[in-house]
């Protein structure tokens, strides 16, 4: 079949097969489909691994447990960290990049072989590191920070999938250049697809990042370089490891706007504030990787300073603008759609018994409320010397990659299978579940694991009780309870790990197709033509109340958990 151009109605020369979605009208081409589809799967077999790894990571830092011992703990964190924090975050993304470019934009994929080649060094490179840590020679968890050694296969692996991730990207960008000669869209790229090109942007950052570091690591491992500088790796190194979760940032945004345009029709309340918030990410996002070296003898006072006192509100500032367009775009949809009583019912009216849009919301309300005041806390100086080394960081990034980012990435699965896949989701009453018992296990472990660490409980010592200490410690005892609690949600959130990947897996294998004449979505898209002609948007945000409502709980949640901790550091002087 021969691409169409949109635009004009020229016909372009270059053949590429495609079919129409009857369900959203997207013009989805052969090639892309398959590539999304191979991610897509791909994703979800590394987040089982990966989740069934923190499962036993939890139970271990569970004191009435402690399922493993230390040398299985470390072992099982690095996989952990490697599986669900990587692998099946970024396999996901390529798929959403695809989908934000190709699809959305109703083009051909530029060059599918290379962006084969980039799959298939993905698989490589992250098989290869399983392989590498299961065999017990690189139990160096995530940061993996010199002078602690993994075997070689664990670097070259990771450079691996790093080069199969970069030509991805690249493929992505090349797909928007066709698109755009063969005029397959008008005026700019959608809000999504923007959204996209941002993370598509950082990744070539993060990516970069990894191999100046990773190359020199995997030289050392084999022998070739006799040392590497410790905290010249940590700076270089969380380049990549931090600004990784600032394309999650980006793409699961990215996804809050999409997921709103298809259930609810969420329009943006003004694409160019959004557009900025995006380009915000580029620009300072990367900053926020200063709080993990701010505890480093070697960093100077004045770049500490700079950063945490004056950075790291640019860094921030980019999600606190899609906090008010996201929801009010939301709001403002609801109410062209009829919802129109008192400041909620546009709420509580909303599809929440679709996993997508349930997911996506609870996404947004925890990455904000858990993940987002938490980072700003972590990235002040004076409280990050609190919280260092604590298992308050982890609490943290559970609260923005788990709870934020995996949870979105969880909800628009529910559109990919029935829309790429062509399967409608089984068992609909357990999917409706899911992102309930999966978030509220995921809000707890990252809320519990804070609790702990601010009562100081260590961020990486496997036992709690430092059972083999030479001088003996006592934590409180609400540091117990609180590392009991993050065991029982962890498998909550388990549970909700299990309820996704076996819905997804069976909706794939046996969900009933959706190509056959007649067959309609358990959980329909929106019908535009059912909007009423009332007029919400940038110009009218005064008439919505409740999206004005949650972000002001939101600033006095922010203002009152950030004093409370300066209130808590404000004691510790008294011991000077």
């Amino acid at each position: 079949m021969t691409a169409i151009d949109h635009g004009a109605g020229v016909a372009i020369g270059t053949q590429a097969s495609y079919r129409v979605c009857r369900f959203s009208g997207l013009r989805i081409e052969a090639n892309a489909e398959q590539l999304i589809k191979y991610n897509a799967v791909a994703a979800v077999l590394f987040l089982a691994l990966g989740g069934l790894m923190g499962l036993l990571v939890a139970l271990t830092r569970w004191p009435a447990i402690q399922l493993l011992p230390a040398e299985w703990f470390y072992l099982v964190l690095t996989g952990h960290g490697a599986n669900v924090l990587l692998f099946w975050i970024i396999f996901f993304e390529i798929a959403v990049l695809y989908f934000a470019s190709a699809v959305i934009l109703g083009s051909r994929l530029a060059a599918p072989k290379v962006a084969w080649l980039g799959f298939v060094l993905m698989v490589i490179g992250a098989v290869m590191a399983n392989y590498a840590v299961l065999r017990g020679d690189s139990s160096v968890m995530f940061t993996s920070y010199p002078p602690m050694q993994a075997s070689q296969w664990f670097y070259l692996s990771l450079i691996l999938f790093a080069v199969g991730a970069l030509i991805a990207v690249f493929v992505f960008f090349g797909t928007l250049v066709v698109a755009k000669a063969e005029n397959t869209y008008d005026s700019s790229v959608p809000l999504v697809t923007f959204g996209a090109i941002t993370a598509g942007i950082i990744a070539v950052f993060t990516l970069a990042s990894g191999a100046i570091i990773l190359v020199p690591t995997w030289l050392w491992s084999l022998g070739l370089i006799s040392n590497i500088d410790t905290l010249m790796y940590k700076v270089v190194w969380w380049g990549m490891g931090h600004s990784s979760q600032q394309i999650n940032v980006s793409a699961h945004v990215a996804i809050w706007y999409a997921i709103a345009a298809m259930v609810v029709g969420a329009k943006p309340l003004s694409e160019k504030v959004s557009r900025t918030a995006f380009f915000m990410y580029i620009l300072f996002l990367q900053l926020a990787s200063a709080h993990h070296i701010l505890a480093e003898p070697g960093m100077s006072s004045t770049w500490k300073i700079v950063n945490t006192s004056y950075m790291m509100y640019l860094a921030v500032l980019g999600s606190l603008i899609h906090g008010l367009t996201v929801p009010g775009a939301i709001e403002a949809a609801q109410r062209r759609n009829g919802f129109t009583r008192g400041a909620f019912e546009w709420l509580t009216k909303a599809p929440w018994g679709n996993p997508a849009f349930a997911g996506m919301f609870l996404s947004l309300v925890m990455f904000g409320f858990i993940g987002g005041i938490s980072g700003v806390v972590l990235g002040t100086e004076q409280l990050n010397v609190l919280m260092h080394n604590t298992i308050y960081v982890p609490g943290h990034f559970h609260g923005t990659v788990v709870a934020g980012t995996t949870l979105a990435f969880m909800a628009m699965t529910y559109l990919v299978v029935p829309l790429i896949f062509q399967r409608d989701i089984v068992w609909p009453g357990l999917a409706r579940w899911q992102p309930f018992v999966f978030g509220i296990g995921a809000g707890g472990i990252s809320l519990f694991m804070m609790g702990a660490g601010t009562l100081g409980v260590a961020r990486r010592h496997w036992d709690i009780s430092l059972t083999d200490a030479a001088h003996a410690f006592e934590y409180p005892a609400a540091a117990y309870l609180m590392m009991g609690l993050n065991g029982i949600f962890a498998i909550l959130a388990a549970l909700g790990g299990v309820m996704f990947i076996v819905i997804v897996v069976a909706s794939i294998l046996a969900g009933p197709r959706l190509d056959k004449v007649g067959a309609t979505l358990t959980f329909p898209l929106h019908d535009r033509s059912r909007e009423s002609v009332a007029e919400y948007g940038s110009h009218g945000t005064v008439k919505l109340p409740g999206t004005i409502i949650l972000v002001g709980i939101f600033f006095a949640c922010f203002v009152l958990y950030y004093f409370v901790n300066w209130k808590y550091l404000s004691e510790l002087w008294l011991f000077r």
